[in-house]
């Protein structure tokens, strides 16, 4: 018994351990904790972030800008094709009225012929014949005025390549050497151009007789 008392006087008078908490490390430790997952570290300047910004919005307004130039080349692309078109509608349509004008004015023409053969048939005299063709003759040359078709001036002119086509020479006197003499085909120009030479004979001084060139 005495042996159980000593035991137990001693534990009561042994010192308990106190456990102390460091709330300081706590403190410190989830501010630490806290401040990593609230919060990323920044890896790019601010101002850099910025450029990045205003370069995106200047690529975005290119392609704005890219979009809206291809929409109105299309635009001015479908016009230009409705243009074009009408144009060449009018053009038809002008060509199409010229067209029938120059064959109604040469149908007078026709008639003439009609009638010049109908008088050679039914043994009309000489004069009305040439009097016929004569007049056949001034209706076409009028046809062709209204067209724009000019005829050239050649007998008497001095001969010039650019008009005249030499089909064969005659000897005259000095004083005549190069003149347009005879025209066998009339020359004609429209619109300052030339449909068809003359063909004329252009006398030649010195010469004997006349020479022919074959064409």
């Amino acid at each position: 018994m005495a042996g159980d008392g000593e035991r137990h006087e001693t534990d009561e008078s042994a010192p308990q351990e106190i456990r102390v908490t460091d709330r300081r490390r706590i403190n410190l430790d989830d501010q630490a904790s806290g401040g990593a997952s609230s919060e990323a570290p920044r890896l790019k300047p601010t101002y850099v972030e910025e450029l990045e910004a205003r370069t995106r919005a200047a690529e975005q307004k290119a392609l704005d800008v890219q979009g809206r130039f291809e929409q109105l080349r299309a635009e001015l692309r479908r016009e230009t094709d409705e243009i074009r078109q009408r144009l060449n509608r009018a053009a038809d349509e002008r060509f199409r009225r010229e067209k029938a004008a120059f064959i109604a004015s040469l149908l007078p023409v026709m008639d003439n012929l009609q009638r010049a053969v109908e008088a050679a048939e039914q043994g009309g005299s000489h004069e009305a014949l040439l009097n016929g063709l004569r007049g056949t003759i001034n209706g076409f040359e009028n046809a062709l005025a209204r067209a724009g078709a000019e005829p050239l001036s050649a007998t008497g002119e001095r001969f010039d390549p650019e008009l005249h086509e030499a089909v064969d020479t005659v000897a005259v006197g000095p004083d005549r050497e190069g003149t347009v003499t005879a025209e066998y085909s009339r020359g004609y120009r429209m619109d300052g151009a030339l449909l068809r030479p003359a063909r004329v004979q252009v006398g030649r001084a010195g010469g004997s007789q006349a020479k022919r060139a074959a064409e």
